[in-house]
């Protein structure tokens, strides 16, 4: 039986583009190799300048529109649009989108809470995977540690209520775990059992980290999750997908 430990990173403050993250993650935790570092979305949005003021949005008219059914900032609508690759779904003012990332989820990762001051929005990183990657390539340099990184969002999930934070960006962790091939303790041969590793190391995460705490960074220890899978491998090809 494999057991875990998950603790905070304390002591990060409220991140700004250009902060040391690394250094900060090193200043206040002891890294073991085989830890897989798990930041949220924010963290790493911020520190790369991926942050919009409302006051320098002109909306279009498919965001007035959108914004006039629930008199929501056609200006937040605008780049939610501007995110999105496509939108999957309209009931303003919820509005799913696929990124360009391929992930599905709502206001194509534009958010609004947890902003560095009102009147932003943070968007989700260009590329996750590359974030993870840098990140995890500058632990190893500066503190003698190979570990794991997992970039992690809050989405939601069809036809079930509430969120649970996933993963949007890794490196040096498996993200899916594929026992297809397998056989189960009496013998039945798996066909179709995949399993979304990052996305339980995410969730387990956010139970410490909280969604108001301020705790951007966890150190998920004791498992051995060691690989070279991307989190943009996690969504379901268009080929493949039922609901498409």
């Amino acid at each position: 039986m494999t057991s875990l430990s998950i603790f905070p990173v304390e002591g990060i403050p409220e991140l700004r583009e250009g902060d040391d993250l690394a250094g900060m993650i090193l200043d206040g935790a002891e890294l073991e190799d085989g830890d897989v570092v798990v930041v949220a979305q924010k963290a790493i949005s911020k520190i790369e300048g991926r942050v919009v003021h409302l006051d320098g949005i002109e909306p279009s008219e498919q965001a007035r529109e959108i914004a006039s059914a629930d008199e929501s900032d056609a200006r937040r609508i605008e780049v939610i649009l501007r995110e999105a690759r496509r939108i999957v779904r309209l009931r303003p003012p919820l509005v799913i989108c696929e990124t360009e990332h391929g992930f599905i989820c709502a206001s194509a990762g534009v958010d609004a809470s947890n902003t560095p001051a009102p009147g932003t929005l943070v968007l989700l990183p260009v590329d996750p995977d590359g974030s993870a990657r840098q990140l995890r390539d500058e632990l190893r340099a500066r503190g003698g540690v190979d570990v794991g990184v997992i970039v992690t969002d809050s989405f939601g999930r069809p036809w079930r209520r509430g969120t649970t934070d996933v993963a949007i960006g890794a490196s040096g962790v498996t993200v899916l775990d594929d026992l297809q091939g397998e056989h189960d303790p009496i013998g039945y041969e798996l066909h179709a059992t995949v399993i979304a590793v990052a996305d339980e190391i995410a969730g387990a995460a956010q139970l410490v980290s909280g969604k108001l705490g301020r705790v951007p960074v966890t150190v998920v220890r004791g498992l051995d999750v060691r690989g070279d899978g991307r989190a943009t491998d996690i969504p379901v090809p268009p080929e493949l997908d039922l609901f498409r």
